[in-house]
């Protein structure tokens, strides 16, 4: 193939920065060309990934990664519905043109010929469509738009079963597919600014683009006959942040056999110290070893290791799932699928946004456990211990790996997007539903 030159939008989304940046990384490997435009917090990890770098110049961007610097402080709110709307009009809808402004302006300085974008992101898709180039969406998680036949995101419903499980989700479909599409005026005047025609609604800019790829598992997300043609299912990209250390040697003496438990909360910011501190008493209650990742939105110093529970900023996880037992996490989508692509089962804690979707799906699967957020220690060490104890759970998360492995197996992310582009000819267009 014709090497390419793409152009990577992204923003400080935590957990959704790895994935993307590995996705780059790939594409770099395969002989092309990737810059990316995104956040100043971005700029080190994309470098060490050989990209180009370019910042948000108009458009709004987190110039460090602490709480009081996030773009949607969703951690404030009462309500998954008070958080969405905030979402779609403050991030996803107003600043739509001064996205797209900045876009064409790194589309002149880099000669990109085609767009990649974070599906959170609108003013790079249509900077792309006043550009006529090819536009690529990226959901770095489950499939989270509201669509027939999978439970609406947010309180993290297993698949209906009933005819009232069937009515449950046409009521929450409508729900949320009107709190998305609150911000289409404004979103509307920002395609204005930009010179292109309305569109009818904001779901409809979600899917507004060539492709939209999915990066995770299809074994792993909840089925459906009714997604979108242009969406597809690309495999999860399992990169650990560039900021973990790439090596990990164990702190306990080489003869300690007790399983070890991984403890990963969110990279972002969801007021998680409370919850980190009760999986820290539970795992001190338990013959295990435990070891806490607090990422960078949390202060070490304030955190006590015990005696079988060291508490770091970070390690590589993908190297500790490899000898790990048990995992408990928030289920942020890239922690829960580097958990089962080892085959570690989980107990889920999840703290809001899609970490509900993603934990019914791991308990649907028979790897996990699911907790509420402001469960006791006593209560997450009882869960622990089923985990461990009970093989269902380690033979649930297996099978998935196994399923998970083969996908990957038979198609990399990276050769599933460039198969859409051949010849250096745009090809995508034809899966414009």
């Amino acid at each position: 193939m014709t090497s390419r030159h793409f152009l990577l939008c992204m923003w400080e989304g935590g957990g959704t920065v790895p994935p993307e940046i590995g996705l780059a990384r790939k594409l770099i490997a395969r002989g092309h060309v990737v810059d990316v435009l995104g956040d100043p917090t971005i700029e080190a990890e994309a470098r060490q990934a050989g990209c180009g770098f370019l910042p948000w110049r108009e458009a709004p961007s987190v110039k460090e990664r602490k709480p009081e610097a996030a773009l949607v402080r969703d951690w404030e709110h009462k309500s998954v519905s008070q958080t969405l709307h905030e979402y779609v009009e403050t991030f996803l809808c107003a600043p739509a043109a001064r996205y797209g402004r900045d876009t064409m302006h790194a589309l002149d300085a880099t000669g990109a010929d085609v767009v990649l974008t974070d599906m959170a992101l609108f003013g790079p898709s249509m900077a792309a469509e006043v550009r006529g180039f090819p536009r690529i969406g990226l959901m770095p998680n489950i499939y989270i738009l509201p669509v027939r036949g999978i439970p609406p995101m947010g309180p993290g419903f297993m698949p209906a079963r009933s005819p009232f499980g069937k009515l449950r989700d046409w009521v929450m479909r409508r729900i949320m597919t009107r709190l998305f599409n609150g911000g289409t005026r404004t979103l509307n005047h920002c395609r204005a600014e930009l010179g292109l025609p309305p569109i009818a609604g904001v779901i409809d800019q979600f899917l507004h683009v060539d492709r939209m790829l999915v990066l995770t598992s299809k074994s792993f997300d909840f089925p459906t006959k009714h997604l979108p043609r242009h969406v597809q299912y690309v495999g999860p990209v399992l990169d650990d942040p560039t900021w973990a250390p790439v090596t990990w040697q164990t702190p306990w003496p080489r003869d300690n056999s007790d399983p070890i438990v991984l403890v990963g909360f969110s990279s972002t910011f969801q007021n998680q110290g409370e919850v980190v501190r009760r999986c820290v008493e539970a795992l001190s209650s338990l013959k295990v070893r435990g070891i806490v990742t607090l990422g960078e939105q949390l202060n070490v110093s304030e955190f006590a290791s015990t005696r079988n529970v060291v508490v770091a900023r970070s390690a590589p996880h993908q190297i500790i799932l490899e000898q790990a037992a048990a995992i408990i996490t928030h289920c942020g989508h890239g922690t829960a699928m580097k958990a089962l692509h080892a085959g570690v089962p989980a107990v889920c804690i999840p703290m809001g946004r899609d970490q509900n979707d993603t934990a019914a799906r791991i308990v649907a699967r028979g790897a996990g456990i699911r907790l509420k957020t402001k469960s006791s220690s006593a209560r997450i060490a009882e869960a622990v211990t089923s985990v461990l104890n009970d093989p269902k759970y380690r033979e649930g998360a297996r099978a998935l790996a196994s399923r998970i492995r083969a996908e990957l197996a038979a198609k990399d992310p990276a050769d599933a997007l460039l198969e859409g582009l051949r010849s250096g000819r745009d090809t995508i267009r034809e899966l414009t539903p």
